[in-house]
C-alpha cells in the first residue's frame, strides 16, 4: 500500500499483458541460510533503542555547477609607448547558493504559489479529481489547503479539515508507533522473535529456516516473506471483509529469504506487527489506535474504521459523521469523473486502513518533528524519536533504508526525509518530514493518476527553497566498456513465488538496465518509467542524474551484477536469464498462435491425398485441432483480462483472478497436456500404414513441428506459473 508497494502500477501491468497477448528469474530457490551480516550489501540493524545521537546531518549533495571562468582567447590590447597598468582579472561569479539557508522558514506566500501551481497543473493535465495538502515548519502549520472534488453526485469540494482521504501505507506509521510504545513499556523487544507476541494460530512457521523472524525484521521489511496482493489486499464488496486474524491465517505467505538479510516491502509483516501489539495489550488493534494515538493527539478526523454495515466478528464501522466526509475515489472516464467503489482494507488494517485529513496529518507531522511530544502529550520518548530517524537496515551502501518502520527519503540538497508513502486502488498519499529543516509535507489525492504529483511535491518544495543548484550529472565514458557486467533484465524480488500471481509479476515487476555510450546507466520500467544514473566513484554505486540524487547500486557475483539495489530502498531486483524475458514469451505466444492458425486453416485447405490417414493419425489430428482451439481460448482469456485492466486497473486488481483468467489458465493447462500427448504419439504418426493410407511426409513434418511448438509454449507457461488455475 505504498506508492511503490502495494498496488505498484496496475496500468503498467495491463499494458505489459496486452503487449504479450497473454500476461508476459525464475522461481528463486531459497537462499542458503546465513546470518544477515554474511549477506552482501545488506547493512546490519541498529540497536533497539539507540541513545540520543548528534543532530541530523545532510547527505553530501550532488556536485554543484562549476564557476565560469574568463575566456583565454580574448583579443590582446593594442601596444602603447606609455606604460599600461596591469590588467585585473575579472572576479569569478559568486558560487551558486540555495534560496534559503536551513533554519530560515519558507515564506508562506511563496510556498502557496508553488503548491498551487503544482496541484492545479496535475488537476488539469493528469485528471486528478481532488487533493489535500498540509505543510508544517518550526511547529507551525504553514499551509493547509484543499483542491478540486472530494466527491460527485452531489459535487463536494475538498475541505482540508473535514475531508478524509485514504492514506494507505502511511497507516503503518501508527502501527510502528504502537509497537515502540510497547517496547518502551518493556512488554516487547525488537530483537525477540515475533512469535513470542502472537497467538499460536498466527505464529510464523519455520518452513526450513533456523533463524526466526524478529519484531525488528517486520519494521525493516526484511522478514523474508513473498508478496501476495492481487485479490487479497483490497476488497470492494463489504461482505468479503475478514477479521485481521482470519486474514493473517488464511493468507500466510511463503518464506523465501533469510530474515534480516535484505529489505523487501511486506504488507503482511505490518499486519503481523499489529496483531502482535493487539495480543500483548489484549485489545483489538483499531481500539488501540484510538486510545493510544488518535484521541490523545486530538485527531478528530482520523480513523482506521471503514463504512461497512455493522457485522458480528468485525470491528465497529466508521462513524456516520466521518463517513459523510470521506472522499470518493474518482476516475476520469474521458468526459467526467466517475465514483469508484469503496476499497476496504480492514482485513489487514495495520498495513493501510487509515483515513485522515490534511489538518490531522499536520498535527501528526508536528508530533514527529517535535520528537514524540505535542501540546504536552507524549506519544513516544526521545529515544524512540531518534530510532525513527536512525536507519536500521539498507539494501546497500548509501541506498535509502528503513528507520524502524519510517522510510528514509533522500531529497534534493542532500537532505534526508523520514515518513511514508501510501497507495490504494484509487488514492495516493505521501508524508515526508525533514528534521534538518524542521519541515513536514503531506499530500493526498483521490485519483490514481496523481502518483507523480504526490511523489514529487515534497522534493519540489525542498529543491525550490533549500537545495543548491547543481550541474547536470555527467556519465563516465569508460562505463560503456563494462556494459555486459550490468545490462540485462532484472526482476522485482517483492513478488509471489508461484502460481498465476507469479505469472503477472514476471511481466510487470521488472526493470531493463543498459549503459549509454556517454556512460550513463539507464533504468527503464518499474514504477518510475525511466531514470538515468551516473557512477559515484565507489565500486558499483550510482547516483541518480537529477532530482534528489538518490543512490543505488549493484550486488555483484564476481565481475557480473546479479542484483539491482533500487534507490527507493524498498525493493531489490534479481538479474534473470534470457528465458525469463518478456520478448521470449511474446515470441513463443506469436509462434504458437501462428501454428494454431495454420492447423485450423489446414482443415479446409487439404486436398484429397493429404486427407488419407491411419486411425492413429486421425486421432492425433483431432487432438492437435482441439489443442489449437484451446490455445486461442487461453490467449483470449488472458488478453480479455488485460484489456479490462487497461480500462479499469483497480477492478482488475481487486477482482483477481476473475473468470477470464481462470478460463485462460485452465485451457492453457489442458492444451499443454494435449501437446505432450501429441509429442508422445510422434513415433506412431511417422510409422503410419500403407503409403496410400497414410499422411505424406510433408504433413507428418508439419504435424511434428506444430506439436513441438505447442509443447515448448506449454513448458514456458509452466515455468512462468500460468498453468495453475487453482492458484489465483
Amino acid at each position: 500500500m505504498r506508492s511503490s508497494p502495494v498496488l505498484r502500477g496496475q496500468k503498467a501491468l495491463a499494458l505489459a499483458a496486452a503487449a504479450c497477448l497473454v500476461l508476459g528469474g525464475p522461481v528463486r530457490p531459497r537462499a542458503q541460510e546465513a546470518d544477515a551480516s554474511d549477506t552482501a550489501a545488506a547493512v546490519p540493524a541498529a540497536p533497539a533503542l539507540p541513545a540520543p545521537a548528534p543532530p541530523a546531518v545532510r547527505r553530501p549533495p550532488p556536485p554543484a555547477a562549476p564557476a565560469a571562468t574568463a575566456s583565454s582567447e580574448a583579443p590582446a590590447p593594442a601596444q602603447s609607448a606609455e606604460p599600461q597598468p596591469e590588467a585585473q582579472a575579472a572576479p569569478p561569479p559568486p558560487a551558486a547558493k540555495a534560496r534559503l539557508e536551513p533554519g530560515t522558514p519558507i515564506p508562506p506566500a511563496e510556498l502557496e504559489a508553488l503548491v498551487d501551481g503544482a496541484v492545479q497543473a496535475a488537476l488539469a493535465q493528469s485528471h486528478v479529481a481532488g487533493a489535500t495538502v498540509a505543510v508544517v515548519q518550526n511547529g507551525q502549520v504553514v499551509l493547509k489547503k484543499g483542491y478540486g472534488l472530494a466527491g460527485v453526485a452531489p459535487a463536494r469540494p475538498v475541505d482540508p479539515d473535514r475531508t478524509l482521504f485514504r492514506v494507505g501505507s502511511i497507516s503503518k506509521l501508527f502501527t510502528w508507533t504502537l509497537v515502540m510504545r510497547e517496547v518502551e513499556r518493556g512488554r516487547m523487544k525488537l530483537d525477540s522473535p515475533v512469535n513470542l507476541y502472537l497467538p499460536e494460530r498466527l505464529q510464523v512457521r519455520d518452513q526450513g529456516y533456523v533463524r526466526q523472524v524478529a519484531l525488528r525484521d517486520l519494521m525493516t521489511h526484511s522478514a523474508g516473506f513473498e508478496s501476495k496482493t492481487l485479490g487479497r489486499l483490497f476488497e470492494v464488496k463489504p461482505n468479503r471483509v475478514r477479521p485481521l486474524d482470519t486474514y493473517l491465517r488464511q493468507e500466510r505467505p511463503r518464506r523465501v529469504r533469510v530474515p534480516g538479510s535484505m529489505p523487501e516491502y511486506s504488507n503482511y509483516g505490518a499486519g503481523l506487527a499489529g496483531a502482535a501489539v493487539a495480543q500483548v495489550e489484549g485489545k483489538p488493534f483499531m481500539d488501540l489506535t484510538e486510545t493510544e494515538i488518535i484521541r490523545p493527539l486530538g485527531l478528530s478526523h482520523t480513523t482506521f474504521r471503514e463504512p461497512y454495515p455493522a457485522t458480528a466478528g468485525l470491528p465497529a464501522p466508521m462513524p456516520e459523521a466521518l463517513a459523510a466526509d470521506a472522499a470518493q475515489g474518482l476516475r476520469w472516464d474521458g468526459g467526467a469523473f466517475d465514483a469508484e467503489p469503496y476499497e476496504y482494507v480492514s482485513q489487514i488494517a495495520p498495513a493501510g486502513a487509515a483515513s485522515s485529513t490534511a489538518g490531522d496529518m499536520a498535527r501528526f507531522m508536528q508530533l514527529i518533528l517535535a520528537g514524540g511530544t505535542l501540546d504536552g502529550t507524549q506519544i513516544w520518548s526521545p529515544a524512540t524519536a531518534q530510532a525513527f530517524r536512525t536507519v536500521a537496515l539498507r539494501s546497500g551502501p548509501g541506498v535509502a533504508g528503513w528507520a524502524n518502520g519510517f522510510w528514509e527519503r533522500p531529497l534534493p540538497g542532500g537532505f534526508d526525509g523520514f515518513g511514508h508513502a501510501g497507495q490504494t486502488l484509487n488514492f495516493r498519499s505521501n508524508l515526508v518530514t525533514v528534521p534538518a529543516l524542521n519541515l513536514g509535507v503531506f499530500i493526498a489525492v483521490n485519483s490514481d493518476s496523481g502518483g507523480a504529483l504526490v511523489e514529487g511535491l515534497p522534493a519540489q518544495i525542498v529543491e525550490r527553497f533549500y537545495a543548491v543548484p547543481a550541474a547536470p550529472a555527467a556519465g563516465a565514458p569508460d562505463l560503456y566498456a563494462q556494459r555486459n557486467a550490468y545490462a540485462g533484465d532484472y526482476l522485482n524480488e517483492d513478488r509471489r513465488y508461484g502460481g498465476l500471481e507469479q505469472f503477472v509479476a514476471l511481466l510487470r515487476d521488472r526493470v531493463r538496465i543498459d549503459v549509454a555510450p556517454d556512460g550513463r546507466l539507464l533504468v527503464a520500467g518499474g514504477q518510475d518509467g525511466g531514470r538515468a544514473f551516473v557512477p559515484t566513484g565507489q565500486a558499483n554505486q550510482f547516483r541518480e542524474a537529477g532530482g534528489a540524487g538518490s543512490l543505488a547500486g549493484f550486488q555483484m557475483n564476481g565481475e557480473v551484477a546479479e542484483r539491482w539495489l533500487d534507490p527507493s530502498g524498498a525493493n531489490t531486483y534479481a538479474r534473470v536469464g534470457w528465458w525469463w524475458r518478456r520478448r521470449v514469451l511474446l515470441a513463443a505466444t506469436g509462434l504458437a498462435l501462428l501454428a494454431a492458425a495454420a492447423t485450423l486453416v489446414g482443415l479446409f485447405t487439404r486436398d484429397r491425398r493429404e486427407s488419407r490417414q491411419t486411425d492413429v493419425q486421425g486421432r492425433a489430428s483431432a487432438i492437435q485441432t482441439s489443442t489449437a482451439i484451446l490455445w486461442f481460448v487461453a490467449v483470449g482469456g488472458f488478453g480479455w483480462w488485460a484489456l479490462r485492466g487497461l480500462i479499469n486497473p483497480g477492478a482488475a486488481f481487486a477482482e483477481w483472478p476473475g473468470a477470464w483468467v481462470v478460463i485462460g489458465s485452465s485451457c492453457a493447462l489442458v492444451a499443454s497436456l494435449c501437446s505432450l500427448g501429441q509429442v508422445l504419439m510422434l513415433p506412431a504418426v511417422w510409422q503410419g500404414g500403407r503409403r496410400v493410407e497414410s499422411w505424406t511426409a510433408w504433413r507428418k513434418l508439419r504435424f511434428s513441428m506444430t506439436a513441438l511448438i505447442f509443447l515448448a509454449f506449454g513448458v514456458i507457461l509452466l515455468l512462468w506459473g500460468a498453468l495453475q488455475p487453482w492458484s489465483g
